[in-house]
């Protein structure tokens, strides 16, 4: 779909990205039977992608290490990042991945997937990116399907030296290993992060037999400065070593909940970029943000996340539409 008018298109003249993100494109087919037709609509999509175009859009210099063929569904896909501002970095050489979303009458998306998971014949190209970028995201099927997910760690082991790290697991138990499996290639990632991101279904299905905040103080433990987690209308936490910060979320009429917290996590990434404290030389400002700080970090991301779900498909919002933080410390006095 296209950006907003007033999406951004920066300026990728030079190899020099500011973010990276590593992980799958797919086409999503959605079918939604409130719509009255048995003819699905497809979408570009994929968490990786969707975080990647809503830094995009939130005026952030983007590239996306990912794969997708010259294929109808890659064609798509293609488009989709050049026209909101993604320079994307292509290995592999199988067909564009599928994800069949069937949505239910509160427009909640359950899914099935037909992908595959290669960057081989990018590890230079890839190299490179997250060699000059601030900040390099990763997650969901992208750190958990072999052979992908091998180069992937290795990606996120040479950035981390100069760049922070993000990481959402994004957890699809439709392709993912057994949940113990699952589990520990989850921690491997999340011990290598600064910033991690999950949602209540994330914890659920990982964690069964521990509370949510239990869940996220294990995380915790494990290195990263700040973990958030997203809970739907219920709203987010984020949880660092020194606060624990939490809101309802927004109020909004939802057309379907597609892409709602890739949003959020790109707002998450756009926000701390504003708090200028996105790179290696920043980590112990990262660990050192205080709660009125958080909180406008989290109602900046609820917010982007609430405009999602205010319209159809993954189609997170543009900077024009959110505002910069400084509005957000106002809202919540700081």
């Amino acid at each position: 779909m296209p950006p907003p008018e007033n999406g951004p298109h920066p300026d990728l003249s030079d190899n020099v990205s500011l973010i990276t993100v590593i992980g799958e494109s797919l086409v999503d087919i959605i079918d939604d039977p409130r719509r009255g037709t048995t003819t699905p609509e497809t979408h570009p999509g994929g968490s990786p992608l969707n975080v990647a175009v809503g830094c995009a859009r939130l005026d952030l210099r983007t590239s996306l290490i990912t794969h997708f063929a010259e294929d109808r569904h890659g064609r798509m896909i293609a488009e989709h990042l050049e026209s909101n501002g993604v320079r994307p970095i292509v290995g592999g050489s199988l067909p564009t991945s599928t994800a069949l979303a069937s949505l239910d009458a509160t427009g909640a998306a359950q899914y099935s997937f037909a992908v595959t998971w290669d960057i081989n014949g990018a590890s230079i190209p890839a190299l490179s990116a997250v060699e000059s970028s601030l900040h390099v995201h990763t997650g969901s099927i992208a750190t958990a399907l072999p052979p992908g997910s091998t180069l992937v760690r290795g990606l996120i082991e040479a950035a981390r030296p100069h760049a922070t790290i993000s990481f959402d697991p994004n957890c699809r138990p439709a392709i993912s290993p057994e949940p113990a499996v699952a589990r520990q290639m989850a921690e491997d990632f999340v011990a290598v992060a600064d910033i991690v991101k999950a949602s209540d279904e994330d914890l659920r299905w990982l964690y069964p037999d521990r509370t949510q905040d239990e869940s996220m103080a294990a995380w915790l433990e494990l290195g990263p400065s700040l973990v958030a987690l997203t809970r739907g209308a219920e709203g987010p936490v984020i949880l660092t070593r020194r606060c624990r910060v939490e809101m309802p979320g927004e109020s909004v009429t939802v057309t379907d909940t597609v892409g709602a917290g890739d949003s959020f996590m790109a707002a998450l990434i756009s926000g701390l970029a504003q708090l200028d404290v996105l790179g290696g030389a920043s980590r112990s400002r990262l660990q050192d943000l205080n709660p009125d700080e958080l909180h406008a970090l989290a109602s900046y991301a609820n917010k982007a996340a609430a405009i999602t779900c205010s319209r159809q498909g993954a189609n997170p919002p543009a900077s024009g539409e959110m505002g910069s933080m400084t509005g957000f410390f106002a809202a919540s006095g700081g």
